[in-house]
């Protein structure tokens, strides 16, 4: 009885989450009217300036939303901190311990102590926009005929906004770690311990290789925005049209879009380590900050 019981609520947890998986989908189709552009949903006065407002869009929402989550899940894992974690905050350690060793593995031991903050906060913004944009209501839930929900990230004014503002970060902590000087001999100079004549007879194909390398950082914030946005606008779109086509024919492309809301955060955190890294992580630096 305990083992037909046991497969009974096994079937019915299976069910449940199918049943969730197809709303969810659903809800997704009610964003019919997906457009590049987030619809403005309130326009907020700005103190002592008049005649300007602050546009609030429906992406904006959700991302603060998102914040919000973040902190009150936050808030309850350390609000009774213990030297042996239990429950939430066990998995919360857990989360973060996982996320720095990953880090650690890409950019080094020195910047990961330094810069993890970032890589933490950023992947994790990232995945619950990415998540609480697949819920049930986000794009149903109508507010003057527009939708009052919007997942962030298929917005691309939030990942343009995320793309720059890493590239401000990344030139500061560049020029923190390096400097000026040491910014242009890495990029320009000569590589690979070279001396003598051959080290000089070569500047001239370092200089053009440095002069590539300025126009790939020049490129990276705007490829950042772009796969982050193109996924997950794509994956919108396409839920939209499968949901339009059956009704449970949503459920894989939900199961799909949960692993790439997962890999998408990992990928903008893998690549904004990786460029920090090959720019400053270099293994003799990290011996002389030791």
């Amino acid at each position: 009885m305990l083992i037909l019981g046991a497969l009974a609520m096994k079937t019915l947890v299976h069910r449940l989450v199918l049943a969730a998986l197809a709303l969810s989908g659903v809800a997704q189709a009610g964003e019919a009217h997906l457009t590049v552009d987030a619809p403005v949903i309130w326009e907020v006065p700005i103190p002592f300036w008049e005649g300007h407002s602050l546009p609030v869009s429906n992406s904006m929402i959700m991302l603060t939303i998102a914040v919000i989550v973040i902190t009150l899940i936050l808030r309850l894992a350390t609000r009774r901190m213990e030297r042996i974690p239990h429950g939430l905050q066990n998995f919360i350690e857990w989360i973060f311990e996982t996320l720095y060793n990953f880090v650690e593995g890409l950019t080094g031991k020195y910047l990961a102590r330094k810069y993890f903050w970032y890589f933490a906060t950023v992947f994790i913004l990232i995945l619950v926009s990415n998540l609480i944009g697949l819920l049930p209501g986000v794009g149903e839930i109508t507010y003057q005929g527009k939708p009052l929900f919007r997942g962030a990230n298929a917005d691309m004014n939030t990942t343009v906004f995320l793309g720059f503002f890493y590239a401000i970060l990344w030139f500061v902590w560049v020029m923190r770690e390096q400097g000026p000087i040491g910014f242009i001999k890495h990029t320009f100079g000569p590589k690979g311990g070279l001396t003598g004549v051959l080290k000089y007879a070569l500047l001239p194909i370092f200089f053009f290789v440095g002069l590539i390398e300025i126009v790939s950082i020049c490129i990276r914030p705007v490829a950042l925005a772009a796969r982050l946005y193109g996924n997950i606008f794509a994956g919108e779109t396409v839920l939209e049209v499968m949901t339009n086509t059956s009704f449970f024919a949503t459920i894989p492309f939900m199961a799909l879009e949960l692993l790439v809301a997962f890999v998408q955060a990992l990928v903008f955190l893998m690549l904004t380590a990786v460029f920090l890294q090959t720019q400053v992580g270099h293994e003799e630096e990290e011996e002389n900050h030791a």
